[in-house]
């Protein structure tokens, strides 16, 4: 059996993938899904709660003559991102190799292991040991990462794996946050302040590894692989597998971008909170408390706006959101009034402080909007023989974005700009390189069109939808109602479609540039334009060819009456070609309904897109999805039929 048919394989030998979980919740109450977050959860809880704990430490209550309390989180900081950029490469290469069950209760057994170390250095009170433990800590979440986000596309279906890392980020802020105030409180207690963490590190380490007992087997995805020990050249491989996929690479990118305006924000919280704002420790405590609340609140917003599906749409809407809400924050943050030093009830006394929070929570809520369809997205397209590598190129990314981060805010303080200015230069920063990002993959922006399209300017319900197929080629045959079928059905498919278009429809105002923009093919009639007929006809076999979704309107042009016209021959000709080329290729009958009249259709005593509001706000309107027709059974007349009876479901 060759490797890749024996990933498929191993995909598929897990029970549990078929189910579909009703929503994002019910994933917690399902096996395949429950244990393998608690684990995560307690793993990124006992991170935060040593890191903190020991940054306490060495701050307020320990005299270290070679380490300032000022560089100590900086120190510590920059032991646990190390490891990610040393092994984040070969712990990629292992979570293909190797079956992610075992490995993440290796992972689990070495985490007991350092924090039974890190147990003796709180109670010897010592630096060295813990700073160790720091560095090792690092390398059990370096291990840990692909492990992670490999496993859920391998037991979570499409409509699930957005939800599923929608739980995951807003489950690894919320531990970030509560392992944060738990180490605060634990290790600040009188006297038995250093046993409590010792004890509660221990804990949560024993009760992780007893949790991921229960996680179900997850198959090696390429058990052939030979390991690269070279951090450098397998890191270079990885990338170079990750461009492969324009889309996947730059959403890696994208990510990373994320890490970056994040870090940016929570490295200068508390500075922020003590010069700008005039709070003490609880008022910096807040803003995280704030920021983790939103990331949360986004994550699990995804969703639902998604409707289930790995939706990028959402990031360019994430991107505008977090520029908006950093750029107020500037203007937000200017011209308090001094104080003495606020405490958490003065604080939030003051209205003022009510829109900083605000923006705080928008801001990161939006991220959460930005970051999670990006995670579902590279985990949905990339091959599962290679996917926890490329994952691991995407943690070593974020590390470098990170540590750039902390240098270029470093620079900027020093050169004299202030905390809130700061923000605005990450703020249009943000903007400037999401233009960048979207331009380069035009799919993002046209799903975010098609998202707004069929969420703020008409309310779409698509039936059927699991009739698109989630994997190889097929040619989509609908009715030709509006100028904007194809962004409706844009935003039906996960996947990204091909669509075989009027010549005149590119002469349209915005609607032609957006159409070029998704590679949409133009057609003319073999009549007046041979060449472009023809070359019409090549291109959508070489859609087919490489496996993609191809769109066609057999009428031939948008309806002048409302009426299904008969279908056009072209689509056997289509078909004759896949033939020829020895690609299978079903072919998928939708109707969209309830169209006609809208703003962006023909009405019979007139053209389109003239009286904007003549059929109100917000039209209902649908999809219909029949079962795929073999292309051998096609026939044009068959085909109308279909789409006919689809339609007349309503």
């Amino acid at each position: 059996m060759s490797q890749p048919t024996a990933a498929v394989a191993a995909t598929q030998a897990l029970p549990a993938a078929p189910h579909d979980a009703p929503n994002q919740f019910a994933l917690l109450r399902q096996r395949r899904f429950a244990p393998f977050f608690w684990t995560q959860f307690s793993g990124a809880a006992n991170d935060n709660l040593f890191k903190f704990a020991f940054t306490v430490m060495v701050t307020y209550q320990l005299s270290v003559s070679w380490l300032e309390p000022a560089l100590a989180g900086m120190v510590i900081g920059a032991l646990f991102i190390l490891p990610f950029l040393l092994f984040s490469a070969t712990s990629g290469q292992l979570t293909d190799k190797y079956e992610k069950t075992a490995l993440i209760r290796l992972v689990k057994n070495l985490e007991i292991a350092i924090m039974a170390l890190a147990a003796w250095g709180f109670m010897a009170a010592s630096v060295p040991v813990l700073l160790a433990c720091v560095f090792l800590m690092g390398l059990h979440s370096t291990l840990f990462g692909p492990v992670k986000f490999a496993y859920l596309p391998q037991v979570l279906n499409e409509r699930e794996l957005t939800g599923g890392n929608g739980m995951v980020e807003m489950g690894t802020f919320v531990a970030i946050l509560l392992g944060n105030v738990v180490g605060g409180i634990l290790v600040a207690l009188p006297q038995v302040g250093h046993a409590s963490v010792a004890i509660a590190c221990v804990a949560l380490a024993v009760l992780g590894r007893v949790v991921a007992q229960f996680i179900p087997r997850a198959p090696a995805t390429d058990p052939g692989l030979a390991i690269n020990w070279n951090p450098v050249s397998e890191t270079w491989r990885n990338l170079k597998l990750a461009h492969g996929q324009i889309a996947v690479f730059r959403s890696l990118l994208g990510i990373s971008w994320m890490w970056f305006f994040g870090a940016v924000f929570l490295s200068n919280f508390p500075a922020f909170a003590k010069d700008v704002l005039h709070g003490n420790e609880q008022v910096a405590s807040l803003l995280l408390v704030v920021f983790s609340i939103g990331i949360g609140a986004g994550s699990l917003l995804c969703e639902r706006l998604s409707h289930r599906h790995v939706e990028i749409g959402l990031v360019p809407l994430g991107a505008i959101g977090m520029s908006v809400f950093a750029i107020d924050l500037y203007f937000a943050s200017r011209g308090l009034p001094p104080h003495a030093g606020h405490t958490l009830g003065s604080f939030l006394a003051q209205a003022a402080h009510w829109r900083v929070m605000a923006d705080l929570a928008l801001l990161s809520l939006f991220a959460g909007l930005y970051s999670v369809p990006m995670y579902a997205l590279i985990q949905l397209r990339s091959a599962p023989t290679h996917r926890a590598r490329i994952i691991a190129a995407n943690n070593i990314l974020n590390a470098l974005f990170m540590i750039g981060s902390a240098l270029i805010a470093s620079a900027l303080l020093k050169s004299g700009f202030s905390i809130p200015q700061i923000f605005l230069i990450t703020g249009l920063a943000n903007a400037v390189v999401a233009a960048y990002i979207f331009l380069l993959v035009p799919e993002y922006l046209l799903r975010f069109v098609s998202w707004v399209a069929t969420r703020l300017v008409y309310r779409y319900r698509v039936q059927g939808e699991e009739h698109i197929p989630s994997e190889g080629p097929a040619v989509l045959v609908a009715n030709h109602v509006s100028f904007v079928d194809a962004v409706l059905l844009m935003a039906a498919s996960p996947r990204p479609i091909r669509f075989i278009m009027d010549h005149r429809i590119f002469q349209v105002p915005v609607l032609g540039w957006l159409f070029r923009l998704a590679k949409c093919i133009p057609v003319a009639s073999q009549k007046d334009d041979p060449a472009t007929y023809q070359r019409a006809f090549d291109e959508a076999a070489k859609v087919l060819r490489e496996g993609d979704l191809l769109g066609i309107f057999p009428e031939g042009g948008i309806t002048r009456d409302g009426q299904l016209q008969p279908f056009k021959g072209g689509i056997m000709k289509i078909l004759e070609q896949a033939r020829a080329d020895g690609v299978n290729t079903p072919v998928v009958p939708m109707a969209l309904t309830n169209l006609w009249g809208s703003y962006f259709s023909r009405i019979e005593q007139g053209g389109a897109m003239v009286r904007p509001f003549r059929r109100g706000l917000f039209n209902r309107v649908g999809l219909n999805v029949g079962e795929a027709v073999p292309m051998g059974e096609v026939t044009p007349e068959g085909l109308r039929e279909r789409v006919a009876g689809l339609l007349a479901r309503g």
